[in-house]
């Protein structure tokens, strides 16, 4: 083959959409990534790196569009915009269809599935301005700013539409001295009271003069909250009840999404009232909620103080609880009583094969685990296979639109 110069263009048709945001082609038997691009179009791309069966590119001109075009939202979106949005050009019922399609495709590649009963992907009720709280980067010359597409790149505009327009208008009025920060959150409640959660780099607090309208605490390096000015916590009504969530807490931002989340957990994992139950990775309590008004007894872990004591308060008009403070893997290994059911909500990262173990040990006899990336529940449901755990079927629910993000609800039996 001969080889062909860097700035040299060729057109490719996208047939597909990639874990990651891009749309896929083929030329000359190689294997492409399109960024911005849809299935249907045909597009004129110029190569950006090269491997053997690869080629990432950038696209050049749009010769042939799909129908589920739309005109992006946000001004800096593209190659110059923020890493948060990747299909802002691609109408929402359409973000859908190709989400439902990634995990399909994730699951039947990694996850070696074949004939998985994947429902229909729930819709957020909110497309834009869902985000309930965002986390800006300090740059070096003192600004707040969102990664950008180019790693070494910090995006500084605040027009992001995704992010409640409460908090755009927070952000309009902030005017700190961030020295010693490194990062700001901006976060709303149910009840709209809003707070700035500052991460800063010395265990000193920074000067602060305060004239908005928001609780301000702060992230200590040991990851250990403190509060400054207001109150330590936000309240989230989430499917009739009221959560409490310290700074440093994990939520999910689009709040509106979480009763339809839980809902979704309770109907794939349908327990019974003299069942035990697990919940693992649990946070501040939202699936123990759901599964103690209907087991017999419900056992939590979670490993971030702040969020146990939320989740102790959260669950305390509960009798069937135990909350755990710990790592799920030691915490499991302690437990000697059988299960039926655990809900696993785990980080980015998956769960680990001692976690599976220890699910096997346990002879739990069904799971209901909790994804934010289709590569990573793959992965993992072949981990849980070699433990006797077969995928029985997957609800997508959409927590991020305007993104590649497939947040997903995957049931398994313990054959």
């Amino acid at each position: 083959m001969a080889k062909r110069e860097r700035n040299d263009t060729f057109e490719v048709e996208i047939d597909g959409m990639a874990h990651g945001g891009s749309g896929i082609g083929r030329y000359r038997r190689r294997t492409v990534f399109v960024p911005f691009t849809i299935p249907g179009e045909r597009v004129l791309v110029r190569p950006v790196s090269e491997q053997e069966h690869l080629i990432h590119a950038e696209g050049v001109r749009l010769l042939e569009a799909s129908a589920d075009r739309v005109y992006p939202a946000c001004a800096p979106f593209g190659v110059n915009g923020c890493v948060r949005c990747h299909w802002q050009h691609i109408a929402y019922n359409a973000q859908l269809l190709l989400k439902q399609d990634v995990l399909a495709d994730q699951l039947e590649r990694v996850g070696k599935v074949q004939q998985v009963d994947i429902r229909p992907t729930i819709p957020s009720p909110v497309e834009w301005g869902y985000h309930y709280h965002m986390t800006f980067l300090v740059t070096s010359d003192g600004k707040l700013g969102l990664p950008g597409r180019n790693p070494k790149q910090i995006v500084s505009s605040h027009e992001c539409q995704l992010l409640h327009p409460d908090l755009l208008a927070l952000y309009d009025t902030l005017d700190l001295e961030l020295e010693g920060i490194s990062r700001v959150r901006l976060q709303l409640d149910s009840d709209g009271a809003q707070m700035l959660i500052l991460t800063v780099t010395e265990d000193a607090a920074p000067e602060l003069e305060a004239d908005f309208p928001a609780s301000v605490n702060l992230i200590l390096p040991s990851n250990e909250p403190v509060n400054l000015i207001g109150d330590s916590h936000s309240r989230y009504e989430i499917d009739g009840r009221s959560f409490r969530v310290t700074a440093g807490s994990f939520i999910r931002p689009n709040i509106a999404q979480l009763t339809p989340l839980s809902r979704a957990v309770g109907d794939l994992l349908q327990i019974q009232p003299d069942e035990q139950a697990l919940d693992l990775y649990a946070g501040v309590g939202i699936f123990s909620a759901l599964l103690a008004a209907r087991a017999e007894r419900v056992t939590l872990v979670e490993s971030y103080p702040p969020a146990v004591t939320d989740a102790d308060m959260n669950l305390s008009d509960f009798e069937n609880v135990d909350v755990f403070e710990g790592g799920v893997d030691n915490v499991l290994e302690a437990l000697d009583e059988r299960y039926d059911a655990a809900v696993i909500d785990p980080p980015s990262g998956g769960v680990p094969g001692k976690v599976v173990d220890e699910l096997a040990r346990l002879r739990v006899k069904r799971i209901v685990y909790v994804s934010d990336d289709p590569g990573t529940l793959a992965r993992d449901t072949r981990r849980l296979a070699r433990a006797g755990f077969r995928l029985a079927s997957v609800q997508p629910i959409d927590l991020s639109p305007q993104t590649y993000y497939v947040d997903s609800i995957a049931l398994y039996y313990n054959t």
